[in-house]
């Protein structure tokens, strides 16, 4: 079996278009993923289907506003609201928002803030 694994750099004007490509393509959703880099943060999201694996690769800055995919992928809903709370990284239209509120912890953004 022959596994293609591919990341693409995009740009956070592309990412709704090419997130809606991927599910009319019939792609699933695997993770989405954050990790801060110095100042900034870099968000991975990837998807499958018929063993053909893309990640997309969005650097931005901590202060950026990203359009969620949740109305998209129903299961974005937890990666964003986990991401929020864990990264301080905020996402417009979120199709439910908890608020900062999925996790409790000790410190307010724990990954964010390092």
């Amino acid at each position: 079996m022959d596994v293609k694994q591919e990341i693409r750099n995009i740009t956070l004007d592309e990412l709704v278009s090419t997130v809606k490509d991927f599910s009319s393509k019939g792609y699933r959703l695997v993770q989405m993923s954050c990790t801060k880099l110095g100042e900034n943060m870099q968000l991975n999201y990837s998807f499958d289907k018929d063993y053909e694996f893309i990640n997309l690769r969005l650097d931005i800055t901590i202060d950026t506003q990203v359009q969620s995919i949740s109305d998209i992928y129903w299961s974005a809903v937890m990666y964003e609201n986990e991401i929020h709370d864990l990264f301080g990284l905020n996402f417009n239209g979120m199709a439910m928002d908890f608020k900062g509120n999925l996790y409790k912890t000790a410190v307010k953004t724990p990954f964010g803030s390092c």
